[in-house]
C-alpha cells in the first residue's frame, strides 16, 4: 500500500470550519435571546481586523492591524446575531465602539469559565503582525492551553 493519498475533491476542511463557526453563532444567539450571559460564562473572541465584512472603528484597526481579541462579559450591549456574523457594542478605555464581525473572520472563541475553546485556521499570505491584547474594559483572564480546545488543520499536499 502507498502512503500517498489522493487530494480530496470534497472540501472537508472548509465544511468543518463552517460547522465550528456555527457553534459560535449558536452560543451568541442564545446570549442574544436570553438578554445576557448565563452564570459566570464569558467569552474571548479573536478575529482578523482586516477580514472582509469586519467593521470596527479606525482607531482599533490602527491599534490592531491584523488581529484583536474582544471580551464579552460585563460591559457589552446591542448584541445582534445573524446568519453570517454578529455585531456588538463595547467600551475601549471608556469610549463606546460598535463592532461588526463576520463569523468567517473569527480565529478563536474561548469560554474560560468552563475551559472551552475553539481555534480556527485562517489562510494568510504572511505571518501576522504582533499586536497588543485587547483592553475593552473587562478583566483579562487567560485559559489554560490544551484542554477542551478543538483545532482543525487539514494541511494540503504540495
Amino acid at each position: 500500500m502507498s502512503d500517498d493519498l489522493p487530494d480530496s475533491l470534497i472540501p472537508y476542511d472548509e465544511i468543518v470550519q463552517e460547522a465550528l463557526r456555527a457553534v459560535v453563532g449558536r452560543v451568541l444567539g442564545e446570549v442574544e435571546r436570553s438578554g445576557g450571559l448565563p452564570g459566570v460564562h464569558h467569552f474571548y473572541i479573536t478575529f482578523k481586523t482586516q477580514a472582509p465584512g469586519v467593521n470596527i472603528p479606525k482607531q482599533l484597526v490602527d491599534r490592531f492591524p491584523d488581529e484583536m481579541t474582544i471580551v464579552l462579559q460585563n460591559k457589552f450591549w446591542d448584541l445582534k446575531v445573524g446568519s453570517d456574523g454578529f455585531e456588538v457594542s463595547l467600551t475601549f478605555n471608556q469610549v463606546a465602539a460598535h463592532l461588526v464581525i463576520p463569523f468567517a473572520a473569527i480565529t478563536a472563541f474561548v469560554d474560560p469559565a468552563v475551559n472551552f475553546a475553539l481555534q480556527f485556521q485562517v489562510q494568510s499570505d504572511g505571518s501576522p503582525e504582533p499586536h497588543e491584547e485587547a483592553e475593552n474594559d473587562a478583566p483579562q483572564v487567560k485559559s489554560e492551553d490544551g484542554s477542551n480546545v478543538v483545532t482543525v488543520d487539514f494541511g494540503k499536499k504540495k
